[in-house]
């Protein structure tokens, strides 16, 4: 039996570097795998750890599923009724006051025929139905009468309603709809265009896009007011997520960026750029003086030696992530790392379950999590000092990325105000992504400006329970008579206080009302 000539010092290199290479785009494929079909929560049970009996008083309570199968007892209650709610107790129908309600009453023959006397009506059930109508467009047709003043001959009218725009044809409810629509619930313009279309509306494309465009520029004063509060936050969290706008060349899309930045006041601004650089944060944040919270982007630590004011912190959701990476690699030195991790956000449950102050949970994360987070470095440390893993091991590229970034990520447990991560910033920034798989990308970048200008008050109005069409329907109408120097007022986070009582309506609303 022949044996196998014996390899080259070249060709063994080669073949190692191949089999480096085959590694690395099957952990790609596993990860593609997961983002498509695995699980995306993060969310992770943390047992007590037997080695730390320091956090064992910070479990948060689960049921006994045991001791509850064996003992059980029924148990009656009276509950209230929430408060402007109807309830349909049969199928469990829930619905404010608000919502339009068309009652039927059911025919009874026997009321109706030559024996109707013979009956008589003791009580009424009521049973409720959620019914949808078609899309609902209606046309308002204005009537104004041409008077003649029969002494002077001459001839005068009433002026038309005042609208948006000088000789538009929608009304502020429509424009107010179809930003709603696109922003709000992801449904393109063109979409849109096909349902008018079906209700036998017709209307060109580019008006729909002219409409949207013209009135989002009407919101831009009040966009710049939200940037310029957002920005006097000691703390601002601050994220990057990637849009294609524009063209670069024949053929190909323009690789944008969308900036989210996160203040203290539960707003949130999606400032554009054309790149992923730290000149945007000089551009957009110029002499800020505070904290900013952010991923491990190298450009937020750049800006951050630059600027002398600026203290980095950064988010240990993505200091998880890294290990998350490093599943398949190393399962149980991973496990152990997500585990420590782990220890950290128990702390954070309890600060929320409890709804701490400020002093009570620096105390707490002082007590718990920082020795928490010592330990986790320590065994960073330990890992490190392991002969068998290699730097192309994923989880060394997870300790490296922890390790160097240490600093940053203690910082919150001297800082009760700081939260432990961005998460909060990234549920907000979701809208983009949403919007992404429906219209795909912006065909210019001043409309990837635009959608950002939007966006960024559609989604402050979420965060504060605004309703999105209410407010667009108030602030297009009330942002040209309102005075320059309080545009703040029509921020979703004034607006609410200010005028969402007594709100402007739209004809339709009013004289649906009459």
């Amino acid at each position: 039996m022949k044996q196998a000539p014996s390899k080259t010092p070249s060709e063994r290199e080669q073949i190692r570097l191949l089999e480096e290479k085959v590694a690395s785009l099957e952990q790609q494929l596993d990860w593609f795998k997961r983002q498509v079909f695995g699980r995306k929560s993060e969310k992770r049970l943390v047992e007590p750890c037997p080695e730390q009996p320091l956090l064992d008083g910070l479990s948060l309570s689960r049921p006994n599923t045991e001791r509850a199968d064996a003992e059980r007892e029924t148990i009656t209650y009276t509950r209230t009724k929430q408060r402007g709610a109807d309830c349909a107790t049969a199928s469990g129908l829930r619905f404010a006051a608000s919502v339009p309600k068309k009652t039927i009453r059911v025919k009874v023959p026997e009321l109706e025929g030559p024996n109707a006397d013979e009956y008589e009506v003791i009580r009424e059930e009521h049973t409720y139905r959620l019914a949808q109508r078609s899309a609902s467009y209606v046309v308002l047709e204005y009537i104004r009468p041409v008077l003649k003043h029969r002494a002077s001959q001459t001839l005068s009218q009433p002026p038309a309603p005042t609208s948006l725009w000088e000789g538009t044809l929608a009304d502020v409810s429509f424009v107010a709809g179809l930003l709603v629509e696109k922003m709000v619930y992801h449904q393109p313009l063109h979409r849109q265009h096909q349902r008018l279309s079906r209700e036998g509306i017709e209307l060109s494309r580019t008006t729909l896009s002219n409409l949207v465009h013209r009135a989002i520029t009407l919101l831009d004063p009040i966009y710049h007011a939200q940037l310029d509060h957002v920005l006097q936050s000691k703390l601002l969290a601050i994220d990057e997520t990637p849009i294609k706008a524009g063209q670069e060349q024949p053929g190909k899309l323009r690789l944008c960026w969308y900036w989210p930045i996160y203040g203290e006041d539960d707003e949130v601004v999606f400032t554009f750029s054309r790149s992923r650089g730290h000149q945007h944060l000089l551009a957009t944040l110029g002499d800020y003086r505070g904290k900013i919270l952010s991923d491990g982007h190298s450009a937020y630590r750049t800006y951050a030696k630059k600027c002398s004011g600026v203290v980095h912190a950064q988010c240990w959701a993505h200091a998880r992530r890294e290990f998350v990476k490093a599943e398949n690699d190393e399962p149980e030195s991973v496990a152990e790392a997500l585990d420590l991790i782990g220890q950290l956000y128990l702390v954070e449950a309890r600060i929320k379950e409890k709804a701490l102050g400020s002093e009570q949970a620096l105390a707490l994360r002082a007590e718990h999590a920082k020795p928490a987070a010592d330990t986790f470095f320590t065994w960073c440390d330990q890992q490190c000092q392991r002969l068998d893993l290699v730097p192309s091991n994923r989880l060394s590229k997870a300790l490296k990325y922890v390790r160097s970034r240490e600093e940053s990520l203690r910082m919150y447990l001297s800082d009760p105000e700081q939260p432990i991560d961005t998460n909060h910033l990234e549920r907000t920034l979701r809208v983009i992504p949403m919007g992404r798989r429906s219209w795909l990308f912006n065909w210019t970048e001043i409309g990837g400006e635009r959608v950002g200008v939007i966006q960024s008050l559609l989604t402050t109005c979420r965060l504060h329970g605004v309703h999105p069409f209410t407010y667009l329907v108030d602030v297009l109408q009330r942002v040209g008579q309102h005075p320059a120097n309080r545009v703040e007022e029509l921020t979703p986070r004034l607006w609410k206080t200010v005028f969402a009582d007594n709100p402007l309506r739209s004809d339709l609303e009013l004289t649906a009302t009459v």
